[in-house]
Parts: C-alpha cells; structure tokens; sequence
C-alpha cells in the first residue's frame, strides 16, 4: 500500500470518497472497499452520510486502527462551542471514539480563521482526532492557516486532476509538511474519454482512471475518487503495478481543457449555505446566494 507522509500522519494515498452515496447503497460500498483493500475513507457532515459509513466499516470486519477515517466539519459549526459540539455528533454518527483526520470544510469568512483554528486544535487535544487539516484552502489561506493553528495542519483538500491546475497550493502544502488530498481526482468520469491517458493506459493494461491515479500519486498526492460500482474501485486501487506516467506529455494534453468539475459557487448553495437573501444572478442565469458569492470571492482560486 502506498503512503504519504506529513507533519505526522501516514495517509493511505488511495482512499475512497463518499460524496452522494446514501443510506445502504453507502453502507455497502464502504463495507466491499474495506474488504478489498482500501483503508482511507472520506466523509462529511454534509453528505449525510457518516451513519451508514460506520456501519460498512464495522461489517468489513477490519480493525479500527488498521483505517484511516476523514470526516469535515461544516461551516456553520465554525465557531468554538459549535465545532467540538459537531464533532462529537459525527463521533456518535460513526459510532468512533475518534476520526484520523478532521478538516474544516469550506473556509467561512464570516467567523475569524484563528478562532476556529484554535476550536480545531482543542477538537485534537481533547482526542477526538488524531490529527486535523483543512479543505478547498487557497494558497494564502494556507500560509495564514499554517501560522494561527496551534497545532500542525496535515492537509489542504482540493479538487484536483489534469484538467485543474493546482500546482501553486501543492507548493504550499509542501512548503508546511502539508499533503495535497485530491477529490474528483477522474475529474467526475470525463478522463475515461481522454485518448492520451487511453494510450498510456494501453502500455500499462491499465484503464485512464488507473493512470490519472498514479499520475497523482507520483506527485506525493493523495486520492479519493468516489465509486458507485464497486468493481470499478478494485480497479482504481490497483495501481502501484504502474512504474511512471510522463508528466510533461500529460500536461499538454490537458491544458486545452483547464476546468473543474465541481463548482464551489454550486456546491455551497446545494449543501444549504446559510441565509435567504438573494442577490443577481450568476452568469449561469441562476441567482445565488449572497453567502456563496461572498465565499466564492474570498477564495478566488
């Protein structure tokens, strides 16, 4: 199994994503990864899901400390007695006495950085994670977060695959002894049709998404693509057989294509950002709410 190493964790680099699994459907593929051989699992309290994870963790019948379980905390749990109090409540949900990893999911402008921060560290000093990190952190978020958190930051996650650039936030997670976790790492499915990684995958016997993952991978990044079928996430695990994918050739083939495949602005409003009040309409033609847009600007990725 491959690893990667930082500020003291040890994270499994292929883990499994929950995003959009429900009910026993989730329960199910949690319980078949775990069996055939992944021990990185993902979740959140937005997906709704952290329930049925525990439950496919425990029916693997794989040891507690044999996983390394992630879970985020939302954003309106941000402030000090709303975080620990949240993170017990997904605690209870997985029916764990603690998670390996415990991120803020989405910076929140509207409650201060260190203040949360500070909740995060109390969240790990009290023991309900081992270690704690951060998700969809911009480069000089990272550099602010990296010196308010009283106790070390293991991980920025982040969309990336080879349509997204993300090289500037690699550098800031590895400049702090940070590692880069990457979801929708198969860009949502559209890698498939991709006729460089088709060829590259040809000379390996593996699919497109077996070499997207080791591209990662070779980058000392972690990956947690999300499956519905579970014979596809035996595949996507099996890629320590590939030797090396030729970064520079890749790149040319997906700069054309520089995009994501989650929007933020999407995102939040669909995970139910706080407040009502409507503003005009995004360039999609749909409004959006003020929160989102104030947050999307605050990024600015």
């Amino acid at each position: 199994m491959l690893f990667v190493e930082a500020n003291g964790a040890k994270i499994p680099a292929i883990g499994l994503g929950t995003w959009e699994l429900r009910d026993r459907t989730c329960a199910r593929i949690v319980e078949q990864a775990v069996k055939l051989g992944y021990r990185h699992i993902d979740t959140a309290q937005v997906y709704e899901n952290e329930r049925e994870v525990g439950e496919g963790l425990r029916a693997s019948g794989v040891r507690r400390d044999e996983l390394f379980v992630t879970t985020k905390i939302w954003t309106t749990h941000f402030t000090p007695h709303e975080l620990e109090r949240s993170a017990k409540e997904s605690l209870v949900k997985l029916r764990m006495p603690h998670v390996d990893l415990l991120l803020l999911h989405w910076p929140n402008p509207h409650v201060p950085l260190a203040e949360t921060l500070g909740a995060l560290a109390h969240a790990k000093q009290l023991g309900l994670a081992r270690h704690i990190g951060v998700s969809n952190f911009t480069v000089a978020l990272i550099e602010d977060a990296t010196k308010l958190c009283p106790e070390p930051l293991v991980c920025d996650q982040v969309e990336y695959h080879p349509y997204l650039d993300q090289a500037k936030v690699r550098e800031a997670c590895e400049r702090n002894d940070m590692a880069l976790v990457a979801y929708s790492p198969v860009a949502k499915g559209r890698i498939k049709n991709d006729e460089t990684l088709k060829e590259i995958g040809r000379a390996h016997g593996k699919t497109p998404a077996q070499i997207c993952l080791r591209w990662l991978v070779q980058q000392n990044v972690c990956a947690i693509p999300r499956t519905s079928r579970i014979e596809r996430g035996c595949r996507k695990i099996s890629i320590s057989s590939i030797s090396y994918c030729p970064k520079k050739r890749w790149a040319r083939s997906s700069r054309s294509a520089a995009r994501r495949a989650v929007s933020p602005i999407s995102a939040l409003r669909r995970n139910g950002i706080d407040g009502t009040r409507r503003i005009p309409r995004s360039p999609s033609g749909r409004p959006i709410r003020a929160e989102a847009l104030t947050l999307f600007s605050y990024l600015h990725y």
